[in-house]
């Protein structure tokens, strides 16, 4: 009896979900972002939730901004919410695929993270005041050594710190990692000479560049841009290039609904794939779409986690 009572209620239970996913939502979705107002994931989920609207019910997104802890506090928020689809979270490459590698003591479990779509790929690149004059790698190197003890740079990404200590011990650079405190105030530092490099987004410092006031070396992850059509990739200079894809995804709390997933992702995927869209909010703000089914995207995190372990193990940077 317990038996066709279990197998019924599994039938039943089977029977309503795609019932309960054309209701869903029935009010508002939280979004938790890794960015304070004004960042790249805040502004992006914003205009994202005003064209989303109308295909999910006409409920708003709700941005909720948890800034700090290398992308940690938003994420520990995300796990930790109630897995019913109205909590979710845009978190960058970084925070999900190396944190865990990074941080002696992970304040949130990455396979707690159910993914839902990758969004887009940061344009990354390596830029410098341009009172150095160095136009190439190699001109940096060579002025690093000829200026011993006086150049410093910054990023906020992880991987990007793993490829300028790498670099420096291959090629003899000297240079020193200052921290990180947001794209504004890392424009103003390279503006002003006391922290003259950057591995940085490209929309941070197009306008700089193109002003002259910065000159860019190379795009660090190999993802060139329309914008500057005459800056090689690191690729294109002999250089590997740094172990980062440099991509936001959306994800929610593991045990969410499946249906839920794969609606949220069919719709996003929708808006997001729009021509007008993509070159309005995505490619004119330098960035490049991916967008993936949820099981894609799970692929591609395992695989990217597989060598981050590898790349921090071989940089030899202690953990945090």
């Amino acid at each position: 009896m317990k038996r066709v009572l279990s197998l019924l209620a599994a039938v039943i239970a089977l029977g309503t979900m795609p019932a309960f996913a054309e209701d869903y939502p029935s009010r508002p979705i939280h979004v938790l972002t890794t960015s304070s107002a004004g960042g790249i994931s805040d502004i992006f989920m914003r205009v994202l939730g005003d064209a989303l609207r109308p295909s999910i019910n006409n409920q708003p997104l709700i941005i909720e901004n948890r800034p700090g802890g290398a992308g940690n506090i938003a994420a520990r928020v995300c796990t930790e919410a109630a897995p019913d689809g109205y909590t979710i979270c845009i978190i960058n490459a970084d925070t999900v695929v190396y944190n865990q590698y990074m941080f002696k003591k992970l304040p949130f479990e990455p396979r707690k993270l159910t993914p839902i779509v990758n969004l887009f790929h940061l344009i990354q690149l390596l830029v410098i005041n341009s009172d150095l004059k160095a136009k190439t790698v190699d001109d940096l190197i060579a002025t690093s050594k000829a200026k011993a003890g006086t150049l410093s740079y910054l990023t906020a990404s992880i991987p990007m710190v793993v490829y300028m200590e790498s670099l420096k011990k291959d090629k003899g650079a000297d240079w020193v990692r200052v921290p990180f405190r947001g794209g504004g105030e890392a424009t103003s530092a390279v503006l002003s000479g006391s922290t003259p490099i950057a591995l940085i987004g490209l929309a941070n410092v197009i306008s700089q560049i193109k002003a002259g006031k910065m000159t860019a070396l190379a795009m660090i992850n190999n993802i060139r841009s329309p914008q500057l059509p005459d800056v090689p990739t690191l690729a294109d200079t002999g250089y590997k290039g740094a172990p980062s894809s440099t991509w936001y995804g959306l994800f929610a709390p593991a045990g969410t609904p499946k249906a839920i997933i794969d609606k949220l992702n069919a719709e996003i995927v929708r808006v997001v794939s729009d021509k007008a869209f993509q070159e309005k909010y995505i490619i004119a703000r330098s960035l490049v779409p991916a967008l993936n089914k949820p099981e894609e995207f799970a692929a591609e995190i395992k695989a990217e986690s597989a060598v981050a372990k590898d790349v921090v193990k071989a940089s030899g940077l202690p953990r945090l």
